[in-house]
């Protein structure tokens, strides 16, 4: 089965979510070791790809849950007869 492929908002969404938490990281940490910009590079390009694979996609939503159709009632057809005579009862 092919992996399909991203869309441009989960591709933006990821990239900026990688900028902006690298930057912040490296910010906030003061860090200027390899060690620890390597550690913060594979941070971001995770929680980069997180957001990336939780922008909701366009076409999918949850099936509804489909419910049968009602069962149309049997109709048979009746026989077109001559209406019966009239009988009348004798007074007694």
């Amino acid at each position: 089965m092919a992996m399909p492929r991203p869309t441009a908002a989960q591709l933006a969404y990821g990239s900026c979510t990688v900028i902006l938490s690298t930057l912040a990281m490296l910010l906030l940490s003061q860090t200027s070791s390899g060690p620890g910009i390597a550690l913060i590079a594979v941070a971001a390009l995770a929680l980069g790809l997180l957001v990336a694979m939780t922008v909701p996609l366009p076409g999918r939503r949850p099936a509804a849950v489909e419910q049968p159709a009602p069962p149309e009632p049997v109709r048979t057809p009746v026989a077109a007869s001559a209406p019966e005579p009239v009988r009348e009862r004798a007074a007694s």
